[in-house]
């Protein structure tokens, strides 16, 4: 039976489904996530053709720079999505799925860049950028 996986925004006006089995969760640190969150961004990368959202009306996109753009509900805000123009998956925010989630975090990325407010401290590998 193949996985299927639930989540949405705050308001409940955007939900998503994602079939077939989620990968690690990952923390980013550079500053345009910061600004977008107000802290570190956690994602699950999945293919684009894995993804289907409903009332894809309501989701927003911002173009945060020239190689992506950002995901968000136009109705409360809450941020969803990351994808990079070239990219075959679409990154998740880990916060928006139902739980149980099952989803375990893997590692850090953009460390150099973090936040001076706080310690990354649970043991987990860090990177300056993202690994190849």
């Amino acid at each position: 039976m193949t996985e299927r996986h639930t989540g949405g925004c705050l308001c409940g006006a955007v939900r998503y489904s994602i079939t077939g089995k989620l990968g690690p969760v990952v923390g980013c640190h550079c500053s345009q996530c910061r600004r977008q969150t107000g802290f570190y961004y956690a994602a699950v990368n999945v293919p684009r053709t894995a993804l289907s959202v409903e009332d894809a009306d309501t989701v927003r996109w911002y173009r945060s720079s020239g190689e992506a753009q950002r995901g968000f509900c136009s109705n409360c805000g809450s941020a969803l999505f990351w994808q990079g123009d070239e990219a075959v998956e679409v990154s998740v925010l880990a916060g928006s799925f139902d739980e149980p989630s099952g989803l375990v975090f893997s590692h850090h990325i953009y460390c150099a860049d973090k936040g001076d407010f706080y310690e990354i401290s649970d043991g987990l590998p860090q990177y300056d950028r993202y690994p190849v």
